[in-house]
């Protein structure tokens, strides 16, 4: 279920009750403002960054979704089991796809990033539920849309253009690494990994890997 709108405020929470969250940050300051807003609630039970892991809701607090926040992420949901909400300013295209192929279905402008807002998505994440800015959800349907359209209308022919995630694989490639050593690098399985690298060859008939890597250098995406 996807929300888009609602309240949360304090109130009276029994131990067995409390959601675990663990607040990431790589402003010290931003996160100790984080933990001051969330302190307050009892329905919240704060842990140390480390403390991550099945059962507990990663907070990451970022300006921007960079290449180290994607991969601190899958870090957190794939490699240790946490549900998680991303808080940023801003987010691109391309990296909207990957937060939530990544599994991450709670997200807050930081702009709107207010305590209740935070324990929201934080409730939500925590249940299972999606909880996206409503620009945000109009955007991801119609990047959908614009997917099945395209997989409809080209039937039978090769679609042009790497996602983020292959771009991600093959700059890997690139720099010498292995299947195994790429799948620690980005959180993936091994399976995962050569399955990003077929479908890529498959589609755009390349032959191997390093005419994959040749393609993505010629055509500037890495």
């Amino acid at each position: 279920m996807l929300s888009t709108s609602g309240t949360t405020r304090p109130g009276t929470a029994g131990l067995a009750d409390r959601t675990p969250v663990a607040v990431h940050a790589t402003d010290p300051i931003l996160r100790e403002g984080v933990l001051s807003q969330l302190r307050r609630y009892p329905e919240v039970d704060l842990r140390e960054e480390a403390g991550s892991g099945p059962g507990t809701v990663a907070l990451l607090v970022d300006d921007t979704l960079d290449e180290a926040a994607l991969a601190r992420l899958r870090r957190l949901v794939r490699g240790e089991g946490a549900r998680a909400v991303l808080v940023v300013s801003s987010l691109r295209e391309a990296g909207l796809l990957d937060v939530i192929e990544c599994g991450v279905g709670a997200i807050v402008w930081r702009h709107e990033a207010t305590a209740h807002r935070l324990v929201q998505a934080v409730l939500a994440a925590a249940r299972g539920d999606g909880d996206l800015p409503a620009d945000l959800l109009g955007r991801l349907i119609d990047q959908v849309g614009t997917l099945h359209r395209s997989a409809a209308g080209r039937a039978g022919m090769p679609v042009s253009g790497l996602t983020a995630r292959e771009v991600d694989v093959l700059r890997l490639v690139a720099e010498g690494l292995d299947t195994g050593e790429i799948a620690g690098k980005l959180s993936y399985s091994e399976r995962t990994v050569k399955n990003v690298i077929h479908g890529l060859t498959t589609r755009l008939h390349l032959r191997n890997r390093a005419h994959a890597v040749a393609y993505a250098l010629r055509e500037g995406y890495i």
